[in-house]
């Protein structure tokens, strides 16, 4: 049995797919207060990682662990949403699926800190 929403190809399904990402990415900033204030993070530090990074890798490492940020934002998001549809019922595994999400997050932000940090040393410290 094919799937009725898999029908699209060519630049159809391009259009649909980037709307179905803008879309994805209104209800993640209206529903998440974290990807709200992860995002308001980036808009500040993404065009700072441009005047900090020396080099273009560095720009890059900068720039892309704050985007990082977001993308396993979104993930974990997505994640719990799917737990959520589910059941609300307390479960343990829902709960490891969520924890897992939220570990998810806290690393991928520790390691922009860390990015971050060592950035700043080398420019204001060494």
């Amino acid at each position: 049995m094919s799937n009725p929403h898999k029908g699209r190809t060519g630049l159809d399904r391009i259009r649909h797919a980037a709307g179905y990402s803008l879309e994805g990415l209104t209800s993640a900033y209206r529903g998440e207060s974290a990807f709200r204030q992860e995002t308001w993070l980036a808009v500040a530090l993404v065009p700072l990682a441009f005047w900090l990074g020396g080099t273009w890798v560095e720009c890059a490492l900068l720039a892309g662990s704050v985007v990082m940020v977001l993308v396993v934002e979104l993930l974990n998001s997505a994640v719990e949403a799917a737990v959520d549809r589910t059941s609300f019922e307390l479960h343990p595994l829902a709960k490891n699926a969520k924890d897992f999400g939220s570990a998810a997050v806290f690393l991928s932000l520790a390691l922009t800190g860390a990015i971050w940090a060592a950035a700043l040393w080398h420019r204001f410290i060494t």
